[in-house]
């Protein structure tokens, strides 16, 4: 029997009533008027300034704040203090910066480059003159101006062809490369007074929101500073990064002397078929930088026994280690590998989080005294038992018995690697630190940039799928205590290291796409993992993808794909 809709009086009544219901997680209910916004409806809540609320997740969307509310809906709330919360912050005074400066210096070019771990984007500025403390002072005036006067941001949508044409007629190159390749007929653009654009997703209403920042010259460009996650009214110290700072410009140099500083110039080229040249060339790069550490190392040999490598997650370190391996023996060099993770106390000795849940990441989770005391011995030339780690048990076990020869060196990879705390009573002298991290520096246009930790989360979600059988929703779940980790544990010594490592590949996430793209299809609707994955894919979209079987079997990009000719690489007995 077929049910007629007005069989059921609370439907009836769900479509005459005008007030609406909104649904916290935690039972909490308001009524409001239907056919209001998000903002106004969220705006009589107690906690609507505390941290910021950015946008919502209605019935499993995330919304943005302009949206309207029809039905009765289940609301979670997004605050700055949230990553899609603080997306929507940085893309929101993004966009009110370049209003600004395309008003104050319509002959000058800006791009967003990179970020900064303090809080903020590193912007270069190309012009005819210097760009002074001067201009930035202006800059910023006018930007706090337009907060003051709390203007609208408005939001249309409009047919592609009309996109085009608009940027065409801007001179903005970069956005129409990449605009040629989109899939749907029409682009999403948002305005304030003149100045017209589009942005990988939502933003804030107006301009009132977006009280909290600061500019800061640096080199030839400034940094557009914004709040971090953990305090979301606060901008905090500015640190220093020259090495960071020197491998993106580095990066960002070598891709403008290959013609692809945008995700559009990149299509173009596997469109026209240049893809296996830009693979090649790629991969080359990745090369040199291997044969020039290998080469500072060797030049330190003297003193520099151990050889630490640390660096967040999916950046490919273990294929790293293994090709500096092969260049220091091609060098005449032995080293030998030591694994770090066999370092980990018991677990019942392991340190707890705020949560109660053991801290595997947390230093305090090594060995450190015995690990010191290995390394010394092991330079000293004394035979010595290491131990081996069983992470069924969660206990330490005798491992192989391990005696080096005087002319041979220690590589010791791990997130600690770059910690002075790890081997405190070993002289500084007699180590060598590389930080590894994938640094891209490739945009999709000038004001969109592609995020490092996206790029090594996609990373992570294909490898995790095809070595541990997780989906894609088990690794967007651990990812946010990956972060966690890494925000306490890594990032705060990446400019510790000798020499820095960038694992990035011009092409990697055309080739990552096919693979990761069904994974993040699987994640259900309704679950909090749905809206990062459904991100993901609005992000993936913009390029091309390319066969996995054009990357060349030593490839760091292997690590995640599968199929590296490193999987059963070992290194032989080091024992006489």
């Amino acid at each position: 029997m077929t049910a007629n809709i007005n069989d059921f009086p609370s439907s009836k009544i769900q479509s005459e009533r005008p007030t609406i219901e909104i649904i916290l997680p935690e039972g909490r209910v308001y009524t409001g008027q239907r056919g209001a916004t998000l903002e106004t409806l969220l705006q009589m809540l107690p906690e609507w300034d505390n941290p910021p609320i950015m946008g919502a997740v209605v019935n499993g969307e995330l919304r943005e704040l302009t949206y309207v509310i029809e039905l009765d809906s289940r609301i979670r709330l997004i605050t700055m203090g949230d990553d899609d919360g603080a997306r929507i912050y940085r893309r929101s005074i993004t966009f009110l910066m370049e209003a600004a400066f395309e008003e104050l210096f319509p002959d000058a070019h800006m791009t967003l480059d990179h970020s900064v771990s303090s809080g903020g984007y590193y912007c270069q500025v190309f012009s005819k003159d210097e760009f002074t403390i001067r201009e930035i002072m202006q800059l910023k005036k006018r930007m706090k101006e337009l907060v003051e006067e709390n203007l609208q941001f408005t939001r249309q949508t409009v047919p592609l062809d009309e996109a085009i044409n608009y940027f065409q007629s801007k001179g903005l190159t970069d956005k129409v490369q990449l605009l040629k390749y989109r899939q749907k007929e029409y682009l999403v653009l948002y305005s304030l007074g003149a100045h017209q654009d589009y942005h990988h997703g939502y933003m804030v209403p107006s301009t009132g929101y977006l009280k909290w920042f600061d500019l800061e010259l640096i080199g030839d460009g400034f940094v557009l500073r914004f709040p971090r996650r953990n305090s979301p009214k606060t901008i905090g110290p500015m640190s220093s990064y020259p090495k960071l700072l020197s491998t993106f410009r580095q990066y960002g140099n070598w891709l403008h002397r290959l013609g692809i500083e945008s995700v559009g110039a990149l299509n173009d080229s596997i469109q026209a078929g240049n893809i296996r040249e830009i693979i090649l060339v790629s991969e080359a790069l990745h090369e040199l930088q291997i044969i020039d550490i290998a080469q500072h190392i060797a030049e330190k040999s003297d003193e520099s026994r151990i050889i630490l490598i640390a660096g967040p997650s999916s950046s490919g370190k273990t294929t790293f280690s293994k090709r500096l391996t092969v260049q220091l023996l091609a060098n005449g060099f032995s080293p030998f590998p030591v694994e770090m993770d066999n370092y980990f106390v018991d677990r019942e000795d392991t340190p707890k989080d705020k949560s109660g849940k053991y801290d595997f990441e947390a230093l305090g989770a090594m060995d450190t005294k015995k690990l010191a005391s290995d390394l010394k011995r092991l330079i000293a030339g004394e035979e010595i038992q290491m131990p081996l780690y069983n992470f069924r048990e969660g206990k330490s076990q005798p491992g192989q018995v391990v005696k080096l020869r005087p002319d041979q060196m220690i590589i010791l990879e791990g997130i600690h690697g770059l910690n002075p705390k790890l081997l405190p009573d070993i002289d500084p002298a007699s180590t060598f630190k590389i930080y590894a991290s994938c640094l891209t520096q490739l945009n999709l246009d000038r004001y969109n940039r592609i995020s490092t930790t996206d790029t090594r989360l996609i990373r992570r979600i294909v490898r995790d799928s095809r070595e541990r059988g997780y989906t894609a929703q088990q690794t967007i779940r651990n990812w946010d205590s990956v972060q966690h980790g890494e925000k306490e544990y890594i990032f705060p010594y990446q400019e510790y290291g000798n020499k820095l490592f960038n694992s990035a590949l011009v092409y990697e996430l055309s080739a990552l796409k096919t693979m990761v793209e069904p994974l993040l299809r699987q994640v259900p609707y309704g679950t909090m993992e749905y809206v990062e994955a459904k991100r993901l894919l609005a992000f993936l979209d913009w390029f091309l993808p390319i066969n996995t079987e054009l990357i060349p079997d030593n490839s760091i990009l292997l690590e995640f794909v599968g199929g590296s000719i490193f999987n059963d690489f070992k290194l032989w007995s080091t024992k006489d």
